[in-house]
């Protein structure tokens, strides 16, 4: 497999993108040159296989939803937990097509035991990263409270992409309103 980084990430974002936009079925070796605009080949280049160029697409989502590091130090308390939140909020809705992307690597791991076993092993490695950061950040909630917390960012960027139960309501309250009623 070839190893240029930087088409490797341009790559990897045409397949996110297709992804969100065709969804599982039309992610193609072939779609991901094109869109691209890459020549015809390209992609199969990087990823010899379907499931090498899903593993990159999971990889390229990890990348593009990491939080900043640099973020000013403050009290560790419901505040601050519940900004955290927001951002994660932020950084899902900053581009529609990676959490879209996400959403359907989701759907195709219910089809697919390769698919399921990538983005499994990435999202519980995700979540354990996130309650061992909460803990030695001595913020509110242990890991039950993450796993709720999870569950309904899931559910509130699912709605908030797709059909809106209350096409009006701000996600940054709906954030607020999750930590007053899920944290003790």
């Amino acid at each position: 497999m070839a190893r240029n980084d930087a088409r490797r990430s341009v790559l990897a974002d045409a397949g996110i993108r297709v992804l969100a936009t065709e969804g599982a079925r039309g992610l193609t070796h072939r779609a991901v040159d094109a869109a691209s605009s890459l020549p015809r080949g390209t992609a199969s280049n990087y990823f010899a296989t379907r499931d090498d160029l899903i593993a990159a697409l999971v990889e390229r989502i990890e990348q593009r939803l990491a939080p900043d590091l640099d973020a000013p130090h403050r009290p560790a308390d419901r505040a601050l937990f519940a900004e955290y939140l927001r951002d994660v909020v932020r950084r899902l809705r900053a581009d529609p097509h990676v959490a879209l992307a996400l959403f359907e690597l989701r759907l195709e791991a219910s089809r697919r035991p390769s698919v399921a076993a990538t983005l499994g092993a990435w999202r519980r490695r995700a979540f354990e990263e996130d309650v061992s950061f909460n803990d030695r950040a001595g913020l509110p909630g242990g890991r039950t409270d993450l796993l709720l917390f999870h569950y309904a960012i899931d559910g509130l960027m699912l709605d908030h992409l797709t059909v809106p139960l209350d096409p009006d309501a701000s996600l940054e309250d709906a954030v607020d309103d999750f930590v007053d009623r899920l944290l003790p």
